[in-house]
């Protein structure tokens, strides 16, 4: 007679899960710590200009960007920061953080100027001149790259 034999069994190996709260923790703080939070949201709607040598802001902390565009009312309008100012707000505004930052940060200091590409070019002459009056020399006008085609 054939004997027959009985196989025993076999149970599936458990995962074991113990340093998994670690390695998505892990993973949490990573991205906390590399991404950059908005301090600001534009008001304003901006059709971004393109452009085709660009090249990226260097530091953040001595960076403004000052918002030039079109608000809901259809009118031009200037944003620095979380407000709304005019024209004639902004040579003092400009002047106010500048005034905050130290000595080697205010050799630094930077207007990262992000129009529409619909705005008129007087506005934007009248900008860069009250920018001039509040001392602020350097200018960067913010641009998406160029698609080659």
């Amino acid at each position: 007679m054939i004997a027959i034999r009985r196989h025993k069994q076999h149970k599936v190996p458990t995962l074991n899960m113990t340093s998994m709260p670690d390695l998505i923790f892990t993973v949490l703080f990573f991205f906390m710590i590399v991404t950059h939070m908005r301090t600001e949201t534009p008001l304003l709607s901006i059709d971004t200009p393109s452009g085709k040598e660009l090249s990226k802001t260097s530091s953040r902390r001595t960076t403004v960007n000052l918002y030039v565009g079109t608000g809901t009312d259809g009118e031009s309008h200037i944003q620095i920061g979380n407000h709304l100012i005019l024209l004639e707000q902004l040579g003092s505004q400009v002047a106010a953080l500048y005034n905050k930052l130290n000595d080697d940060d205010a050799a630094l200091f930077t207007i990262n100027l992000k129009a529409d590409r619909n705005t008129p070019m007087g506005l934007i002459t009248d900008i860069k001149q009250e920018l001039r009056k509040a001392g602020v020399l350097n200018i960067r006008y913010n641009a998406l790259e160029k698609n080659k085609e």
